[in-house]
């Protein structure tokens, strides 16, 4: 009876961070619901194209924005995910909410194997930093 449902996988965005200089982070989006990758340079790529994959995906729909039935067709299912990590740092991202223009959900670090809820966009780009400090003092 204890067993997990089994839940929405298209919520979850793998996020690869490959490199690092002066404290601007490249790496790449991976979502199943994508065709490929998305390669962002810098935190503000970084938030415009997660933003732009919720509302492709429509979901979390923003709290601000009317909502409606509509008929979708099931993305494509990329299996890159399972096998996809980045070179410095690997999060798994799911956003569960966008109120307050902002971002709600959870954050996993995938080498560090800790996870951590955020309310905010800046409270999960500060998460994700304290782990880019963290591998770096071990490397």
């Amino acid at each position: 009876m204890g067993e997990k449902l089994l839940e929405n996988q298209y919520r979850d965005t793998l996020v690869c961070i490959d490199s690092c200089a002066d404290g601007v982070y490249t790496g790449r989006l991976i979502n199943l619901g994508l065709p490929k990758p998305i390669m962002f340079h810098g935190v503000m790529q970084f938030l415009l194209e997660v933003e732009e994959l919720l509302d492709d995906m429509r979901f979390p729909e923003p709290f601000v924005q009317t909502r409606s039935f509509a008929m979708t067709a099931k993305p494509p299912a990329n299996t890159a995910q399972d096998t996809a990590h980045g070179c410095l740092a690997t999060f798994n991202l799911r956003v569960l909410f966008r109120q307050n223009a902002s971002w709600q959900g959870s954050v996993q670090w995938l080498e560090g194997r800790q996870e951590e809820s955020f309310r905010s966009a800046l409270e999960l780009l500060l998460l994700m930093n304290s782990t880019m400090n963290l591998t770096n003092e071990h490397t």
